[in-house]
Formats: structure tokens, C-alpha cells, sequence
């Protein structure tokens, strides 16, 4: 037992005097060195965070996602693929009437009815998932 705890200590040992090394001598890439900050207190961190979840936030407001409707899906041997022409029916499982699904990069957000709108069509949000729900789909998964 007092091995353990010897060789535990000695490898404790090793990686701070490792890191400290690591903080006093500039990186060969051209990085940044760790800084030697004290601790952040949770109250520092929660000031923090108020200040900077807007200028956060504004960082991704930007950054485009695909948004796709599904209208239904379906599983079919290759074969009957090669066998599609112009004219084909795929029957799909969704039932006429449902709820489409709404996806972002492929994750169901939100279903809706589909709705044209000046010759367009577009959906009418009707629920939108919960983070929960998202959370306990992914896991799924």
C-alpha cells in the first residue's frame, strides 16, 4: 500500500514539474505557453460569463446550418433503385396528414405542416423539440 501511494506520488511529482517547465519555456511552434493565472473563482466566472455570452453568442449567429424537411423515409434494396424511371412511386412511411420532420445538420428541432406561400413551399412550425427531448434522442442513437 505504501508503494502505491510512493509511486503515485512520484508521478504526481513528474507532472508538475512537467507543466511548470512547460509554462517558463515558449513553445517551439510558436503557441502560446500556459499562463500562470491564479484560480477562477465561481463568482469571477459567473461575471465573466455575463459580460461575454452576448459577444459568444454573436460569434455563431452567423455561421450557416442545413435546415432540410422530411417528408418520410423508406428502406429499398439497390435493385429497385436501379429500377426507378420517371413516373416511379415511392411509397414512404410517413401517412398523409403527419407532421413533417424538421432537421438541423440532421437533427429533428421541430415538426410542422407543410404550407405554400407565394407559390413556395414552406412548413408551419407546429412543435418544436425540447433540449431534453434532443438530449434523450441522441442517446438513442
Amino acid at each position: 500500500m505504501s508503494t502505491d501511494t510512493n509511486n503515485q506520488d512520484a508521478i504526481a511529482d513528474e507532472w508538475a514539474q512537467a507543466l511548470e517547465e512547460q509554462a517558463t519555456t515558449p513553445a517551439a511552434d510558436g503557441a502560446p505557453a500556459f499562463d500562470n493565472h491564479p484560480p477562477i473563482t465561481a463568482e469571477a466566472a459567473a461575471a465573466s460569463m455575463s459580460g461575454n455570452a452576448m459577444s459568444d453568442i454573436q460569434r455563431v449567429l452567423d455561421i450557416p446550418v442545413q435546415l432540410s424537411v422530411e417528408l418520410g423515409r423508406t428502406r429499398v434494396p439497390i435493385k429497385y433503385i436501379l429500377q426507378l424511371a420517371q413516373g416511379s412511386i415511392v411509397e414512404l412511411d410517413a401517412l398523409a396528414g403527419e407532421p413533417m420532420d424538421v432537421l438541423v445538420n440532421g437533427y429533428l428541432i421541430a415538426q410542422g405542416e407543410v404550407v405554400v406561400v407565394n407559390d413556395k413551399f414552406g412548413i408551419r412550425l407546429t412543435d418544436i423539440v425540447t433540449p431534453s427531448e434532443r438530449m434523450r434522442r441522441v442517446s438513442r442513437t
